[in-house]
């Protein structure tokens, strides 16, 4: 048996508020957002203040939200994206929420220095595979990295990755202080 919750949520599916409505606004919003931070479209003086031209701003995101929605494409790009990364910041949540239960009441969760840069990484690496995947390019992508039975492609790719960090821990190094050179040369 159905819900009346259900049945609202099936009716709004039905009239293309997850399809039309839903991603209308949200691309709206961001490039009416961008479009006023940047002020792209110049700024008018009103009493001696500077502000973005909303009527620009506002005409051109709208017309933009139009040209997203009028593709399926993008919508269904969009709704994949947005539903997966709702997902990956819910596992940050829980996997804080999980860090938190070990801390000392009135300690905060909160992640500095490495741990930071690490989860930052993390985050990057789930928002790029979940594009690849939203694209479509996942199947093209797993198929290039298994390329030949051996592996070779994986290999090379671990390899590239090692080198890769080995020098860029050997190169970050404390740095050198003229100061200390001086003196050392002095003696």
């Amino acid at each position: 048996m159905a819900s009346a919750f259900r049945s609202v949520i099936e009716f709004f599916n039905e009239i293309g508020l997850f399809e039309v409505v839903l991603p209308f606004l949200l691309v709206f919003t961001i490039v009416f957002a961008i479009l006023e931070k940047t002020k792209v479209f110049g700024t008018e003086t009103i009493e001696g203040k500077k502000y973005p031209k909303k009527n620009l701003n506002a005409t051109a995101s709208f017309v933009i939200a139009f040209f997203v929605i009028a593709s399926s494409k993008l919508v269904e790009i969009i709704t994949t994206v947005s539903s997966f990364t709702v997902i990956l910041l819910m596992l940050s949540v829980l996997f804080l929420l999980l860090i938190g239960s070990f801390m000392k009441e009135g300690e905060g969760v909160f992640l500095s220095g490495s741990w930071q840069y690490f989860f930052m990484i993390l985050m990057f690496i789930g928002i790029v595979l979940i594009f690849v995947f939203a694209l479509g390019w996942w199947d093209q992508l797993w198929g290039f990295l298994r390329f030949g039975k051996s592996g070779d492609t994986v290999g090379a790719i671990v390899l590239l990755v090692i080198i890769f960090l080995f020098v860029w821990y050997v190169v970050k190094g404390e740095p050198h202080h003229e100061k200390g050179k001086k003196e050392s040369s002095e003696h």
